[in-house]
Order: structure tokens, then sequence, then C-alpha cells
């Protein structure tokens, strides 16, 4: 009798296309890095506020009162900036590049 240990399938190796890059398969979704940032400046202290709160400021780069951070503008970013929005101030990131 064999264990699900056993049963399991070994990951498979990345392949090398001509060019010596790495391909990736169709299931695999590629990461478009954008030039778009955003410039996040904490304005308020995060004492006294929600513990979910805290975890978004810390997420985001923030960590003082005047901490700046760059990010980019991904939707993920953009929901945590929504939990934080009056503790911060967003700026366009694309004068600071």
């Amino acid at each position: 009798m064999e264990t699900t240990a056993t049963k399991r399938k070994a990951p498979q190796a990345a392949k090398k296309d001509a060019a010596g890059g790495v391909k990736t398969s169709s299931s695999q979704k590629q990461v478009v890095s954008s030039s778009s940032t955003l410039r996040l400046t904490q304005v308020r202290s995060f004492f006294g506020i929600l513990p979910n709160q805290q975890a978004c400021l810390i997420g985001l780069g923030l960590r003082k009162i005047h901490s700046t951070s760059v990010v980019q503008d991904t939707p993920a970013v953009r929901g945590m900036i929504t939990k934080v929005r009056h503790l911060i101030r967003v700026e366009d990131g694309s004068v600071c590049n």
C-alpha cells in the first residue's frame, strides 16, 4: 500500500528555450512590470488603529510618521491604500523615478 507521499509527483524542472531563457507554460502567469508607481507618505501615527490597518501600513513599507515608500500600482496595493487612506498621502511615483 502506497502512502500519499510516494504518490506525489516530483516538481518539473524549468525548460530552457533556444535563447537560453526559461520558458513558462501557458498555465503560469507572467508578471508584467509596469512603470506606474505610487509614492506613499505616512502623515498620521498608527497608535490606536486596528491591527489589520497596522499590518497594511507595514506591508506598504511605512513605519514612522513622514516615512516615504514607493510601491507598484497593483490592485493589492490599492486595497491596502483604501484601508489606511486616512493615515497616508498618495502621490504619483513617476516624479521620483
